[in-house]
């Protein structure tokens, strides 16, 4: 097997990836610090800096006006898709969490966008399957407890349009995917990563970006 890319992402290799992409905006860069300091022992779960500019990249490149995210935390992901909505569009947030979405809300409300985002306080398997049957998700944001991401890749998969977009974050688990022993969050993306790659519903591509993102459009 040939590697193709042998470039190591070093602290200032990093640093000037960032530089030459979009940059966060002042509310962004808030709400980045303020999930560190409220947040610090679990504030890895935000998606990383450079996902925030791709996600808002992939949400104009779709043409997407009805999203949907499983998984919000503190919301900067969130804000990032609602900023790059057309006018009309609409966002659906799923969490469970009413402490770590406070920030959020407070975040969409100063930026402007709080009126496109729907924020769903309750197990996000229940939110799915709530939403209507038929194929009207235009793009799906998959950031969320790891054991259960293939029961929510079988709610959205159905419920996405032909042409539309899931991205799942996390599909390489700090490489807790190379063992076959794994156990936990790290056997749940194991599982989760097999199954996609199987599916002919979809097509897929695993990056190494960030902690792994797998983005999947429908046929």
């Amino acid at each position: 097997m040939t590697k193709g890319n042998s470039t190591k992402i070093t602290d200032e290799l990093y640093r000037y990836m960032l530089a030459h992409n979009p940059p966060l905006d002042e509310i962004q860069r808030g709400l980045v610090a303020t999930t560190y300091e409220k947040f610090p022992d679990v504030a890895d779960m935000q998606s990383a800096e450079e996902q925030g500019p791709l996600l808002a990249f992939l949400v104009r490149l779709t043409g997407a006006r009805h999203i949907v995210e499983v998984g919000t935390f503190t919301g900067f992901s969130t804000l990032s898709m609602a900023r790059a909505l057309p006018e009309g569009g609409r966002l659906i947030a799923c969490d469970v969490s009413e402490e770590w979405t406070t920030y959020g809300r407070r975040a969409w409300e100063a930026a402007g966008v709080a009126d496109r985002i729907e924020l769903r306080i309750a197990p996000a398997l229940d939110t799915l399957r709530a939403m209507p049957a038929e194929p009207h998700i235009d793009l799906a944001y998959v950031d969320a407890d790891k054991e259960n991401q293939i029961a929510y890749w079988e709610e959205l998969v159905p419920r996405l349009r032909p042409g539309g977009l899931i991205v799942t974050d996390n599909t390489l688990f700090h490489g807790a995917v190379l063992d076959a022993s794994a156990t936990g969050s790290a056997a749940g993306v194991r599982a989760f990563n097999d199954h996609v790659s199987a599916d002919p519903r979809m097509e897929s591509v695993l990056l190494a970006i960030s902690d792994g993102l797998t983005l999947s459009r429908k046929r």
